[in-house]
């Protein structure tokens, strides 16, 4: 009587199947089963343990693992959604998801306001704003004077008060400079993962509208 074996797939800690995912995302499983290729070789560039570190997050935004940005910092963190240091496979498609030209417009807005509520208190305070966008020029390798720095924030309107959730929707689509500072740090997200994955033979499309 012959033995029959059978090779047991090694999935990465915290794997989702892709028909779940699907179901709780705008992408099809063919979408999540692309975005896995992508995760898994995002998740072993530095520490091959099939979880995505800041390194490595930082190493797939610029190329570089040691260069420390705060855009990046704060991208990571609402990726991290469990708060353990690491992003998951469940945690990458979901929080992608919002960047699908499909997902909700409401969930766009709340993710850009979480990533410019650097200190989490549900409020967009000027020297959070202020803050971003200095990191941002330091993304795009940038240096513009302090006084430049300070027009651009000026223009945004925020001033001395503070900026809230529900007043976001109306706001930012009458404000073409916090529009146009939003738009510029979302799109970078969409863009290197859209090209990660085209590299590896996949079709896939990400984006960000405001």
């Amino acid at each position: 009587m012959g033995c029959v074996y059978s090779k047991k797939v090694r999935r990465s800690p915290g794997y989702e199947e892709p028909a779940l995912l699907a179901s709780e995302t705008p992408f099809t499983v063919s979408e999540v089963e692309a975005l896995y290729e992508l995760f898994k070789k995002l998740s072993s560039s530095i520490i091959n343990d099939g979880l995505i570190h800041k390194e490595e997050f930082q190493l797939a935004l610029f190329k570089n693992s040691n260069r420390r940005n705060l855009f990046a910092d704060r991208v990571f963190d609402l990726f991290d959604v469990k708060r353990n240091g690491v992003i998951e496979f469940g945690e990458f498609v979901r929080s992608l998801g919002i960047f699908h030209p499909n997902a909700p417009i409401a969930d766009k807005v709340a993710f850009a306001f979480k990533l410019y509520d650097l200190r989490q208190t549900g409020y967009i305070e000027r020297e959070e704003l202020k803050e971003m966008v200095l990191a941002l020029l330091n993304e795009s390798d940038l240096t513009l004077s302090e006084d430049v720095v300070e027009t651009i924030v000026n223009k945004v309107g925020i001033m001395h008060c503070y900026l809230c959730i529900h007043c976001v929707p109306s706001y930012i689509h009458h404000n073409c400079s916090l529009l146009s500072i939003c738009r510029h740090s979302m799109r970078q997200i969409p863009m290197v993962m859209e090209g990660l994955i085209q590299k590896s033979g996949k079709n896939l499309f990400l984006e960000i509208h405001l």
